[in-house]
């Protein structure tokens, strides 16, 4: 764990989240984070908050946050792709993906390191410009071969042992956009995404 950014705060309001992504990011971190130009997501627990409702019908539905939503949409805007890899698939994820401008969704992926190298190829990108969030098992292959992979708050304690960053967000109650600024911020293109923003 000797590589790894442990998140000390536990109170995950805005003050506290403009704090890490800001000032309290090391230096290590923000290395890694200017050098990435691909996000890999998990879908469930991840971009979601892990619950699964299913209706009389057997429909499923999923909850995710808008603020994660925006993050990716202006990761976009920042020329970073978005991929989401899930093991499971969804119809719920797809309309999601459009609202957020996803470049991809590759479902029922098992092992999901497995995708890797398609994905290097096709986004001519290297390991080390790659980022990766997940919460669970199926996530700690991925975890290992990127170079910056995130463990979100609520992750099992393997994920959390494997990652380069611990969230202070939740997943899917912000988590992905915490690391949308984080990446943005270290890359000095957070500025011009408020300035667009009329901020």
């Amino acid at each position: 764990m000797s590589n790894m950014e442990v998140n000390p705060v536990r109170n995950t309001t805005q003050a506290n989240v403009n704090k890490i992504v800001s000032n309290g990011v090391k230096e290590s971190l923000k290395e890694r984070a200017k050098k990435i130009r691909l996000l890999l997501l998990d879908v469930d627990g991840v971009l979601t908050d892990g619950r699964i409702v299913y209706d009389s019908k057997g429909r499923d539905s999923k909850f995710f946050d808008v603020h994660d939503g925006l993050g990716v949409y202006v990761l976009n805007k920042a020329g970073i792709k978005t991929v989401l890899i899930t093991a499971k698939g969804s119809r719920t994820i797809k309309p999601r993906a459009r609202d957020m401008r996803v470049a991809e969704i590759f479902s029922d992926v098992s092992p999901k390191s497995a995708i890797l190298g398609k994905l290097l190829k096709k986004y001519n990108v290297s390991k080390d410009e790659v980022c990766f969030v997940g919460d669970d098992l199926v996530d700690l292959g991925l975890m290992k071969l990127v170079g910056l992979g995130v463990a979100v708050f609520n992750a099992c304690p393997e994920i959390k042992q494997a990652a380069s960053y611990i969230t202070i967000r939740y997943g899917g109650r912000g988590a992905v956009r915490e690391i949308a600024e984080l990446i943005l911020k270290a890359q000095g293109k957070w500025e011009d995404i408020v300035k667009f923003y009329g901020l």
